[in-house]
């Protein structure tokens, strides 16, 4: 069973490593190779993170019409993903970037949007075949897979620039070669996921346990969106510490890989719902940390990035598991359940982007400049202020949450 797991962790990993370069190495590396501008490159990373929240319930649809040849529909979609990936960083545009850019990173969205859905669908299957608390040993083992392949991620193009000429090309090729392992260590895990036809969305959502840990999800996923969309806001002006960004970020990914197991662990003993509440509560100290920096404080962030970091592996690993229990209970088309996961937490990060970047315009703020007192308070509440109201929120939502405890 133990080996079995680690190709559920591997394919995670493979999944995770997908989501990182879209925000993080795609953005930078169009802005240096092909001189594309970056309020341009986040107009369409708005736009397609849009399109992929329509699209994600659509996808569940296709993943129920495509049960029966399960494993040829993953392929198909990892060849998609893998694709543009290579299309994105390994192919020199022969459209101008900007749409290139566009293309490629639409292919990879559907394709990891499509695996996501079904990655996870499989698992209520399989943690349900699973002797004792099933879904919170599958979760301990996927999530500390997927935080371990953003890590991973994160630190790849840094390590293959000390040794080609070409990092991302050569990230892009270690990507689809990761895929294909992943591919092939899952080969014989779909079969389970085969067995039952879906029941639509509107079982799940008439579920009403089911239906506050949706919101819950919204509202739980929105901190993690709001910070993600200014991390490197907050770390170039109010820390006054440009070149900081990706080892900070790399910690914060370390602690959340580093956290799942234990928080998997924790919650097999106290129950998934005390473990999550102490987690939303750290998260609120490590946030509220963040409001009293400024700059030269990179040290002190580091510890903030350590908490915080630990508490996403909280969020990741135990909210899908009490969600896929309670699909497990009110539906056999956990593909549906997981596509309304997906929506909601793809939804917060384009709300996130939409709300937070023109609240910060109206300040005057203005990236790689020197910015007023007033400009830089208001980023440090948004960065800090604003995730512990939704913290608050989301613990209120999750102590009235009618569920079992798992």
């Amino acid at each position: 069973m133990t080996a079995r797991l680690g190709a559920w962790a591997l394919f995670a990993g493979a999944l995770s490593a997908a989501g990182l370069p879209i925000y993080i190495h795609a953005p930078k590396f169009y802005v240096d190779t092909y001189g594309v501008g970056l309020g341009a490159l986040g107009g369409v990373l708005f736009a397609l993170r849009l399109f992929d929240v329509v699209q994600d319930p659509l996808l569940g649809r296709l993943a129920e019409a495509t049960r029966a040849r399960r494993a040829v529909s993953v392929w198909v979609a990892l060849g998609v993903m893998g694709l543009g990936m290579l299309g994105l960083f390994a192919v020199s545009p022969p459209v101008p970037p900007l749409w290139w850019f566009a293309l490629t990173l639409t292919l990879v969205f559907s394709g990891f949007s499509f695996l996501t859905i079904v990655f996870y669908a499989a698992g209520v299957a399989k943690a349900e075949a699973m002797p004792g608390q099933g879904h919170l040993r599958l979760a301990r083992w996927r999530e500390t897979g997927a935080l371990s392949g953003v890590s991973l991620a994160a630190l790849l193009p840094t390590v293959l620039a000390a040794a080609t000429m070409a990092p991302f090309a050569g990230y892009a090729m270690a990507f689809v070669a990761l895929c294909a392992v992943a591919g092939w260590a899952m080969a014989d895990q779909w079969g389970q996921a085969a067995t039952s036809a879906g029941t639509g969305f509107g079982t799940v959502l008439r579920d009403r346990p089911a239906r506050f840990l949706l919101v819950l999800a919204l509202v739980n996923a929105a901190p993690v969106a709001v910070t993600s969309t200014l991390f490197l806001f907050f770390v170039e002006s109010v820390l006054a510490a440009p070149g900081m960004e990706g080892p900070l970020l790399l910690l914060f990914f370390v602690a959340a890989a580093g956290a799942a197991p234990g928080w998997g662990w924790l919650a097999e003993r106290w129950g998934a719902r005390r473990s999550l509440l102490a987690a939303m509560v750290l998260a609120i100290l490590s946030f509220v940390g963040a409001l009293f920096l400024g700059p030269g404080d990179s040290l002190w962030f580091a510890l903030i990035c350590l908490a915080s970091g630990a508490t996403v592996g909280a969020d990741l690993t135990l909210l899908p598991a009490l969600f896929a229990a309670r699909l497990a209970r009110v539906s056999r088309g956990a593909t549906d359940g997981f596509a309304l996961w997906a929506f909601m937490s793809k939804f917060s990060l384009a709300i996130a982007a939409a709300v937070l970047l023109p609240a910060l315009d109206t300040q005057s703020y203005v990236s790689g400049a020197s910015n007023d007192d007033q400009a830089l308070r208001v980023l440090s509440w948004l960065y800090a202020g604003v995730p512990c109201g939704l913290k608050l929120l989301a613990i209120g939502l999750l102590l009235a949450a009618p569920l079992e405890e798992t």
